[in-house]
């Protein structure tokens, strides 16, 4: 059995804004949707600035784990959005909870494989549960899905339509 890699996990600050928002370029960058350098930087900016608004009123909650010489190694955050009222997922009441939507899901190459995002998850999903929210909601990119499926998360019927850049729609 493979040596124990020591972390804590610990929670994010106004502070921690540019690092999620460089894991969430990078995240994207992993996927294949960051095309050129002029996007990360305009990305990156972006995030910092938005992150740094969502930590302060406390819309955004995010995790890191930080390894034993105090670098971030992972991250997990939620985006934590109003819904309006639903039926709960076993029909038998009426939720009226915020949902939070799990984004910025990173951890540095050189620390995958070693189980940091699924403890990053399990938190996240722990601080869902004790908040009283009854779900959790996430888009997986094709790497991450086992894990998510790992820990309990379904596919759900999501649909997308994108606005056309080049026309306005007629009303």
């Amino acid at each position: 059995m493979g040596q124990v890699t020591p972390y804590t996990i610990r929670r994010c600050t106004i502070n921690d804004a540019a690092t999620i928002a460089r894991h969430r370029v990078e995240m994207f960058r992993d996927m294949g949707d960051v095309p050129t350098e002029e996007l990360a930087r305009d990305l990156l900016e972006k995030s910092t600035s938005a992150l740094a608004v969502l930590l302060a009123d406390g819309s955004y909650v995010g995790w890191f784990a930080i390894d034993a010489g105090g670098s971030v190694i992972a991250g997990a955050g939620v985006h934590i959005k109003l819904q309006l009222p639903r039926i709960s997922h076993d029909h038998n009441r009426v939720e009226d909870s915020p949902v939070p939507l799990a984004v910025n899901v990173y951890t540095e190459p050189q620390w995958r494989g070693k189980g940091i995002a699924r403890a990053l998850m399990r938190e996240l999903m722990r601080c869902a549960s004790e908040q009283g929210m009854d779900r959790v909601v996430l888009h997986a990119s094709d790497a991450g899905r086992p894990l998510y499926e790992s820990l309990g998360f379904h596919s759900t019927n999501e649909m997308r339509w994108f606005v056309p850049r080049s026309s306005k729609m007629a009303r």
